[in-house]
């Protein structure tokens, strides 16, 4: 997994140096568009299979999102957390954790099911104080077990709100997760 962190900034950080040399604007309007586009998928592709697993390299892909974000005129001099407030993005650490359990939450209402596969259990139990579809977690000695995209989606599952683990569509979900996120700083 590191070295496919590797690869990833090696690809993210050479797009975003061509962006910064080939352009004279440094408007939130061209650079952000560029950004979303061509840097971010780099960063974000197939995450749930490659999560970075070690800080070292979750601050390695979150540096070339600060830098990008440093290109923006006007916001060169305040701190990458105002910068992403300003812009109302989130952290690449928060993305990821988004896309997560958007996958899991269309995992659980059946899109990706097949015959006898269960990867998720649920948690028989009356008395739930956030949601009422609780995960089971699992338990492992080994730290590995624990970076599983099955496992470390069961804990964030468990926090979200009835109302979004409830959602009745895939767009529903989102918004109300989007507004779960927001409220987590």
């Amino acid at each position: 997994m590191s070295q496919q962190c590797a690869l990833a900034d090696q690809k993210a950080n050479h797009i975003l140096g061509c962006i910064k040399r080939s352009l004279a604007s440094r408007s939130r309007e061209v650079i952000l568009p560029l950004c979303s586009a061509l840097v971010r998928p780099h960063l974000e592709y197939c995450v749930q299979l490659w999560s970075p697993q070690h800080k070292k390299e979750m601050d390695l892909l979150e540096w070339i999102q600060r830098r990008a974000m440093k290109m923006i005129r006007d916001l060169e001099h305040i701190s990458y957390k105002d910068r992403l407030r300003q812009l109302r993005f989130f952290s690449l650490e928060k993305r990821r954790l988004q896309g997560d359990l958007i996958v899991a939450f269309q995992y659980l209402k059946g899109h990706y099911r097949r015959d006898r596969e269960v990867f998720f259990i649920r948690e028989c139990r009356d008395r739930t104080r956030r949601n009422g579809f609780k995960l089971e977690e699992g338990r492992f000695r080994l730290d590995i077990g624990k970076k599983f995209f099955t496992v470390r989606v069961v804990r964030h599952w468990n926090r979200l709100p009835r109302e979004a683990v409830d959602a009745p569509s895939l767009e529903v979900f989102k918004t109300r997760l989007d507004e779960a996120l927001s409220n987590l700083v």
